[in-house]
Protein backbone atom coordinates (compact mmCIF):
# COMPACT_ATOMS: atom_id res chain seq x y z
CA UNK A 1 0.00 0.00 0.00
CA UNK A 2 1.35 3.38 -1.00
CA UNK A 3 1.20 6.72 0.75
CA UNK A 4 2.16 10.37 0.51
CA UNK A 5 5.24 10.52 2.70
CA UNK A 6 5.70 14.30 2.47
CA UNK A 7 3.99 17.26 0.80
CA UNK A 8 5.23 20.78 0.11
CA UNK A 9 4.38 24.09 -1.49
CA UNK A 10 7.48 25.13 -3.41
CA UNK A 11 8.97 27.87 -5.54
CA UNK A 12 10.19 27.28 -9.09
CA UNK A 13 11.52 30.72 -10.03
CA UNK A 14 13.82 30.67 -13.09
CA UNK A 15 16.37 32.80 -11.24
CA UNK A 16 17.25 29.65 -9.30
CA UNK A 17 18.98 28.45 -12.46
CA UNK A 18 20.60 31.84 -13.02
CA UNK A 19 21.83 31.71 -9.44
CA UNK A 20 24.15 28.89 -10.49
CA UNK A 21 25.76 30.94 -13.25
CA UNK A 22 28.31 33.78 -13.16
CA UNK A 23 26.64 37.18 -13.21
CA UNK A 24 24.62 39.57 -11.04
CA UNK A 25 22.29 36.82 -9.73
CA UNK A 26 25.03 34.33 -8.87
CA UNK A 27 24.28 32.78 -5.47
CA UNK A 28 21.20 34.93 -4.85
CA UNK A 29 18.77 31.98 -4.77
CA UNK A 30 20.95 29.61 -2.79
CA UNK A 31 18.51 29.43 0.13
CA UNK A 32 15.65 28.43 -2.22
CA UNK A 33 17.83 25.75 -3.84
CA UNK A 34 18.94 24.51 -0.42
CA UNK A 35 15.26 24.35 0.55
CA UNK A 36 14.52 22.03 -2.37
CA UNK A 37 17.39 19.79 -1.41
CA UNK A 38 16.29 19.68 2.22
CA UNK A 39 12.74 18.74 1.24
CA UNK A 40 13.82 15.88 -1.01
CA UNK A 41 16.30 14.62 1.57
CA UNK A 42 13.48 14.35 4.09
CA UNK A 43 11.23 12.62 1.54
CA UNK A 44 13.88 10.08 0.59
CA UNK A 45 14.53 9.36 4.25
CA UNK A 46 10.84 8.46 4.43
CA UNK A 47 11.18 6.10 1.47
CA UNK A 48 9.92 8.27 -1.42
CA UNK A 49 10.28 6.67 -4.84
CA UNK A 50 7.96 8.94 -6.86
CA UNK A 51 7.36 12.68 -7.02
CA UNK A 52 4.04 14.13 -8.16
CA UNK A 53 4.37 17.76 -9.25
CA UNK A 54 1.28 19.98 -9.43
CA UNK A 55 2.63 22.30 -12.10
CA UNK A 56 1.25 25.87 -12.39
CA UNK A 57 3.17 26.33 -15.64
CA UNK A 58 1.16 23.68 -17.43
CA UNK A 59 -1.84 25.59 -18.80
CA UNK A 60 -5.03 23.63 -19.52
CA UNK A 61 -8.34 25.04 -20.77
CA UNK A 62 -10.50 21.93 -20.39
CA UNK A 63 -10.38 19.06 -17.93
CA UNK A 64 -7.51 17.97 -15.68
CA UNK A 65 -4.46 16.36 -17.24
CA UNK A 66 -1.74 14.04 -15.97
CA UNK A 67 1.56 13.54 -17.80
CA UNK A 68 2.65 10.03 -16.84
CA UNK A 69 4.84 8.70 -19.62
CA UNK A 70 7.17 5.82 -18.86
CA UNK A 71 10.12 8.15 -19.31
CA UNK A 72 10.88 11.82 -19.96
CA UNK A 73 13.85 13.12 -21.90
CA UNK A 74 14.44 16.47 -23.52
CA UNK A 75 16.24 19.76 -23.85
CA UNK A 76 14.07 22.61 -22.59
CA UNK A 77 14.07 26.32 -23.37
CA UNK A 78 11.27 28.42 -21.88
CA UNK A 79 9.04 30.27 -24.34
CA UNK A 80 8.14 32.66 -21.52
CA UNK A 81 11.68 33.35 -20.30
CA UNK A 82 14.14 32.18 -22.99
CA UNK A 83 16.76 34.50 -21.47
CA UNK A 84 16.36 32.76 -18.08
CA UNK A 85 15.93 29.08 -18.96
CA UNK A 86 17.59 27.65 -22.03
CA UNK A 87 19.03 24.28 -23.04
CA UNK A 88 17.98 22.60 -19.79
CA UNK A 89 18.54 18.91 -20.38
CA UNK A 90 16.56 16.36 -18.40
CA UNK A 91 15.97 12.63 -18.21
CA UNK A 92 13.61 10.96 -15.71
CA UNK A 93 11.59 7.78 -15.38
CA UNK A 94 7.82 8.13 -15.07
CA UNK A 95 5.12 6.22 -13.23
CA UNK A 96 2.43 5.44 -15.82
CA UNK A 97 0.38 3.18 -13.58
CA UNK A 98 0.03 5.80 -10.88
CA UNK A 99 -0.81 8.54 -13.38
CA UNK A 100 -3.51 6.42 -14.97
CA UNK A 101 -4.96 5.62 -11.56
CA UNK A 102 -5.11 9.31 -10.61
CA UNK A 103 -7.20 10.08 -13.69
CA UNK A 104 -9.41 7.05 -13.01
CA UNK A 105 -10.05 8.10 -9.42
CA UNK A 106 -10.84 11.66 -10.49
CA UNK A 107 -13.32 10.43 -13.10
CA UNK A 108 -15.06 8.36 -10.44
CA UNK A 109 -15.65 11.60 -8.52
CA UNK A 110 -17.22 13.30 -11.54
CA UNK A 111 -14.06 15.28 -12.33
CA UNK A 112 -13.09 15.13 -16.00
CA UNK A 113 -9.46 14.04 -16.04
CA UNK A 114 -7.19 12.35 -18.57
CA UNK A 115 -3.79 10.71 -18.27
CA UNK A 116 -1.29 10.85 -21.11
CA UNK A 117 1.70 8.77 -22.15
CA UNK A 118 2.92 10.70 -25.17
CA UNK A 119 6.56 11.13 -26.10
CA UNK A 120 5.77 14.55 -27.58
CA UNK A 121 4.08 15.82 -24.38
CA UNK A 122 7.06 17.41 -22.69
CA UNK A 123 7.43 18.71 -19.15
CA UNK A 124 6.99 22.37 -18.18
CA UNK A 125 9.41 24.33 -16.04
CA UNK A 126 7.17 24.21 -12.98
CA UNK A 127 8.26 20.58 -12.93
CA UNK A 128 11.72 20.86 -14.45
CA UNK A 129 13.16 23.54 -12.16
CA UNK A 130 12.40 21.69 -8.90
CA UNK A 131 13.47 18.39 -10.43
CA UNK A 132 16.88 19.90 -11.17
CA UNK A 133 17.46 20.17 -7.42
CA UNK A 134 15.21 17.44 -6.05
CA UNK A 135 15.97 14.72 -8.57
CA UNK A 136 19.59 15.32 -9.53
CA UNK A 137 20.32 11.59 -9.68
CA UNK A 138 17.01 10.83 -11.47
CA UNK A 139 16.23 8.25 -8.78
CA UNK A 140 12.64 9.43 -8.30
CA UNK A 141 9.91 8.61 -10.80
CA UNK A 142 8.07 11.72 -12.01
CA UNK A 143 4.37 12.39 -12.59
CA UNK A 144 3.30 15.90 -13.60
CA UNK A 145 -0.24 17.22 -13.12
CA UNK A 146 -1.47 20.37 -14.87
CA UNK A 147 -2.25 23.06 -12.29
CA UNK A 148 -2.63 26.24 -14.35
CA UNK A 149 -6.34 25.66 -14.55
CA UNK A 150 -8.16 28.41 -16.43
CA UNK A 151 -11.80 27.26 -16.28
CA UNK A 152 -11.79 25.08 -13.17
CA UNK A 153 -13.25 25.51 -9.71
CA UNK A 154 -11.44 25.29 -6.39
CA UNK A 155 -13.91 22.55 -5.46
CA UNK A 156 -13.03 20.39 -8.47
CA UNK A 157 -9.33 20.88 -7.69
CA UNK A 158 -10.04 19.74 -4.12
CA UNK A 159 -11.56 16.57 -5.56
CA UNK A 160 -8.58 16.16 -7.89
CA UNK A 161 -6.31 16.29 -4.85
CA UNK A 162 -8.47 13.73 -3.10
CA UNK A 163 -8.19 11.52 -6.18
CA UNK A 164 -4.39 11.82 -6.02
CA UNK A 165 -4.41 10.67 -2.40
CA UNK A 166 -6.68 7.71 -3.11
CA UNK A 167 -4.67 6.67 -6.15
CA UNK A 168 -1.40 6.79 -4.21
CA UNK A 169 -2.87 4.72 -1.39
CA UNK A 170 -4.10 2.11 -3.86
CA UNK A 171 -0.67 1.93 -5.51
CA UNK A 172 2.63 0.71 -4.12
CA UNK A 173 4.26 4.14 -4.50
CA UNK A 174 5.80 6.28 -1.78
CA UNK A 175 5.16 9.83 -2.95
CA UNK A 176 6.58 13.30 -2.46
CA UNK A 177 3.73 15.65 -3.44
CA UNK A 178 4.74 19.13 -4.62
CA UNK A 179 2.50 22.14 -5.27
CA UNK A 180 4.84 24.04 -7.58
CA UNK A 181 3.84 27.69 -7.69
CA UNK A 182 4.16 31.05 -6.00
CA UNK A 183 2.02 32.67 -3.35
CA UNK A 184 1.04 36.11 -4.70
CA UNK A 185 1.98 36.40 -8.36
CA UNK A 186 1.66 39.95 -9.65
CA UNK A 187 4.70 40.28 -11.89
CA UNK A 188 6.09 43.79 -12.31
CA UNK A 189 4.84 45.72 -15.33
CA UNK A 190 7.51 45.70 -18.01
CA UNK A 191 8.10 49.46 -17.84
CA UNK A 192 8.44 49.35 -14.03
CA UNK A 193 10.70 46.33 -13.69
CA UNK A 194 14.13 47.91 -13.95
CA UNK A 195 13.29 51.00 -11.88
CA UNK A 196 12.12 48.80 -8.99
CA UNK A 197 14.99 46.29 -9.06
CA UNK A 198 12.25 43.90 -10.08
CA UNK A 199 14.22 40.66 -9.82
CA UNK A 200 14.44 41.06 -6.05
CA UNK A 201 11.31 42.99 -5.07
CA UNK A 202 7.56 42.48 -4.75
CA UNK A 203 5.13 44.55 -6.78
CA UNK A 204 2.47 45.02 -4.09
CA UNK A 205 2.82 45.59 -0.36
CA UNK A 206 -0.76 44.37 0.05
CA UNK A 207 0.22 41.10 -1.60
CA UNK A 208 3.28 40.76 0.62
CA UNK A 209 1.22 41.30 3.74
CA UNK A 210 -1.34 38.73 2.60
CA UNK A 211 1.43 36.24 1.84
CA UNK A 212 2.85 36.69 5.33
CA UNK A 213 -0.62 36.32 6.84
CA UNK A 214 -1.14 33.05 4.93
CA UNK A 215 2.22 31.74 6.10
CA UNK A 216 1.14 32.52 9.65
CA UNK A 217 -2.04 30.52 9.17
CA UNK A 218 -0.07 27.60 7.77
CA UNK A 219 2.57 27.54 10.50
CA UNK A 220 -0.10 27.82 13.22
CA UNK A 221 -2.10 25.01 11.63
CA UNK A 222 -5.17 27.18 11.00
CA UNK A 223 -5.95 25.52 7.69
CA UNK A 224 -9.71 25.92 7.97
CA UNK A 225 -9.34 29.71 7.95
CA UNK A 226 -6.92 29.60 5.03
CA UNK A 227 -9.30 27.50 2.96
CA UNK A 228 -12.10 30.00 3.62
CA UNK A 229 -10.02 32.80 2.10
CA UNK A 230 -8.31 30.73 -0.63
CA UNK A 231 -10.63 31.69 -3.54
CA UNK A 232 -10.39 35.43 -2.80
CA UNK A 233 -6.69 35.24 -1.98
CA UNK A 234 -5.99 33.54 -5.31
CA UNK A 235 -8.02 36.13 -7.19
CA UNK A 236 -7.05 39.36 -5.41
CA UNK A 237 -3.38 38.48 -4.98
CA UNK A 238 -2.98 37.02 -8.47
CA UNK A 239 -2.21 33.50 -7.23
CA UNK A 240 -0.16 31.58 -9.78
CA UNK A 241 -2.31 29.27 -11.86
CA UNK A 242 -5.31 30.37 -9.78
CA UNK A 243 -3.60 28.50 -6.91
CA UNK A 244 -5.14 25.26 -8.11
CA UNK A 245 -1.90 23.54 -7.12
CA UNK A 246 -2.57 24.58 -3.54
CA UNK A 247 -6.19 23.43 -3.69
CA UNK A 248 -5.05 20.02 -4.97
CA UNK A 249 -2.38 19.84 -2.27
CA UNK A 250 -4.95 20.49 0.45
CA UNK A 251 -7.37 18.03 -1.15
CA UNK A 252 -4.69 15.36 -0.87
CA UNK A 253 -3.91 16.33 2.75
CA UNK A 254 -7.53 16.15 3.88
CA UNK A 255 -8.72 19.72 3.24
CA UNK A 256 -10.02 21.44 6.39
CA UNK A 257 -9.57 18.25 8.41
CA UNK A 258 -5.81 18.43 8.03
CA UNK A 259 -4.22 18.78 11.46
CA UNK A 260 -0.57 19.34 10.63
CA UNK A 261 1.42 22.57 10.65
CA UNK A 262 3.37 24.05 7.79
CA UNK A 263 7.12 24.43 8.25
CA UNK A 264 8.87 27.14 6.27
CA UNK A 265 12.12 25.84 4.83
CA UNK A 266 14.46 28.77 4.36
CA UNK A 267 12.66 32.08 4.04
CA UNK A 268 9.92 33.88 2.13
CA UNK A 269 11.38 36.00 -0.66
CA UNK A 270 10.19 38.28 -3.48
CA UNK A 271 11.04 37.60 -7.12
CA UNK A 272 10.04 39.64 -10.17
CA UNK A 273 7.13 41.11 -8.22
CA UNK A 274 5.90 37.77 -6.82
CA UNK A 275 6.00 36.12 -3.38
CA UNK A 276 7.94 32.87 -3.13
CA UNK A 277 8.47 30.23 -0.45
CA UNK A 278 9.19 26.58 0.31
CA UNK A 279 6.86 25.09 2.95
CA UNK A 280 6.66 21.47 4.11
CA UNK A 281 3.36 19.85 5.17
CA UNK A 282 3.70 16.45 6.85
CA UNK A 283 0.66 14.27 6.12
CA UNK A 284 -1.49 13.35 9.12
Amino acid sequence: MGNIVLAAKITHVPTMLMSEQPGPIFGKRKQAIDGHREIVARAKALGADTVIVLDTHWLVNAGYHVNCAASFKGNYTSHEFPHFIQNLEYKYDGNPELGDLIAEKAQSKGVHALSHQLESLTLEYGTLVPMRYMNEDSSLKVVSVAAWCSVHSIESSRLMGQAIKEAVEESDSKVLLLASGSLSHKIWANEDYAANNGTFTISSEFNRQMDLHVLGLWTRGDHATFLKILPEYAQKCNGEGGMHDTAMLYGALGWDQYQGRGEIIGEYFPSSGTGQVNVVFEPD
